[in-house]
């Protein structure tokens, strides 16, 4: 049997374990960094049985084709609309308003409603399926 008795220095650095410790690290690193991040804190709304008794008025505007207006199905010019709309808001400051554009007006029409809810402050939401379905 015979032993190497050659003591010649390595002249290369075997990198596997440095790396393989490197990505142990990183791993801690990001496991303890997402650990310590905070979410932020809510307070969610309980939801309730009871019926609401506020009953506010709702108006429902739509946009016809031609351009022309329609206030709870009866056609108004548009500053018929402001005044009929200014005086709901009157009687009731919590008033609603509900705006269905026709598929084939121009968007332009359907703007200057929502322009008008803005001006006059009135609470207002856009129609996405057919009324009363």
């Amino acid at each position: 049997m015979q032993v190497n008795q050659d003591a010649k220095p390595y002249d290369t650095i075997n990198v596997t374990p440095m790396l393989d410790l490197a990505y142990v690290l990183l791993v801690v690193f990001i496991l303890m960094t997402t650990a310590s991040v905070q979410g932020l804190g809510i307070t969610m709304p309980k939801p309730s049985n009871k019926p609401s008794t506020e009953k506010h008025e709702l108006k429902i505007v739509q946009v016809m084709p031609d351009g022309g207006v329609l206030l709870n199905g009866v056609g108004v010019s548009f500053p018929e609309l402001e005044t009929q709309l200014n005086a709901a808001k009157q009687r009731d400051a919590q008033m609603s308003v509900a705006i269905k554009g026709d598929a084939r007006t121009q968007y332009a029409s359907v703007v200057a409603v929502i322009d008008l809810c803005n001006k006059l402050q009135v609470n207002m939401g856009l129609v996405t399926s057919r009324i009363g379905t």
